[in-house]
């Protein structure tokens, strides 16, 4: 993301302001709508071996002002591909026939008119109970976070603070109007955790985490994988990755040890993870 845009997208989700310096006006306006965000990884696509920190090139002042980050992964499903294929072939074979009414009537636009009067009529606030359980809920967060930032010694890439909480809040009302409630109780504090948790908690600790409990067995395999690569490749030489594991994988070598391998001589400095999925040994 360019610094330009970082400054005026940062603006406009922190002090809800966009400032405008163009054709002699200089003015600064209200920003009064959500904003709706798509980005993909530096290397173009999200790689599971890489932590999130390198998996996202944002800063976290901009991160942290999203209520909710889904990571979105082009995973190979035959039952996934054959629904996403069914629904973009229905799309196209029935664009010609919805092209001939694009006037909508009234009935057809209920779900809109139903959320715009949920908005203009419906003001929820949270209950004793739900603030309890919302207050208990970040602070065992908050500690889980702090207890795994001391185990890796890296910081999370999607930092938890108090705007985290008020995006917890915000989706709270939310849930409260679309049921026409005027307080938000304890399920729909639980529903918002869980939604959280399922995105923005799952966006901020991904990627794979070398530091779950690895057998001697495993430790001897990653060792000998290491050594064949260093073997094979001399320092300032680059081959592909897919190559790489497919060589190691012919010589009896486990395909998930050959990748912890990667990862961990990557995170020692060892080797670079290029576009394209190319690997270049730096230092032996």
């Amino acid at each position: 993301m360019r610094p330009e845009d970082r400054v005026a997208i940062h603006e406009a989700m922190k002090q809800q302001t966009i400032s405008i310096a163009k054709a002699g006006i200089t003015t600064v306006l209200n920003s009064r709508t959500s904003v709706l965000a798509a980005a993909n990884p530096p290397s173009g696509r999200y790689d599971d071996l890489k932590t999130a920190q390198d998996n996202f090139d944002l800063r976290t002042t901009i991160l942290s002002r999203f209520d909710l980050i889904f990571i979105v992964k082009d995973v190979s499903l035959y039952d996934q591909d054959k629904i996403i294929a069914s629904h973009i072939i229905k799309v196209h074979s029935s664009a010609q026939a919805a092209s001939g009414d694009i006037r909508a009537s009234k009935e057809e636009n209920w779900l809109k008119r139903y959320i715009q009067y949920c908005r203009s009529e419906c003001h929820p606030h949270l209950s004793e109970a739900a603030c309890a359980k919302l207050q208990s809920d970040y602070v065992d967060i908050r500690r889980e976070m702090r207890q795994q930032a001391n185990e890796t010694g890296e910081a999370a890439a999607i930092p938890i603070t108090a705007m985290q909480l008020e995006a917890i809040i915000r989706l709270n009302e939310s849930l409260a109007k679309m049921k026409l409630s005027h307080v938000a109780t304890e399920s729909d504090v639980t529903e918002a955790l869980r939604l959280f948790k399922v995105c923005t908690m799952d966006a901020a600790c991904s990627g794979i985490n070398q530091h779950i409990h690895i057998t001697p067995d495993m430790a001897n395999d990653i060792k000998q994988a290491e050594n064949q690569i260093k073997r094979r490749l001399g320092i300032g030489n680059h081959i592909s990755e897919r190559s790489l594991i497919d060589d190691l994988t012919r010589m009896d070598m486990n395909e998930s040890m050959v990748r912890r391998a990667i990862l961990i001589m990557h995170q020692r400095g060892e080797v670079e993870c290029q576009r394209e999925r190319h690997i270049i040994v730096r230092k032996v």
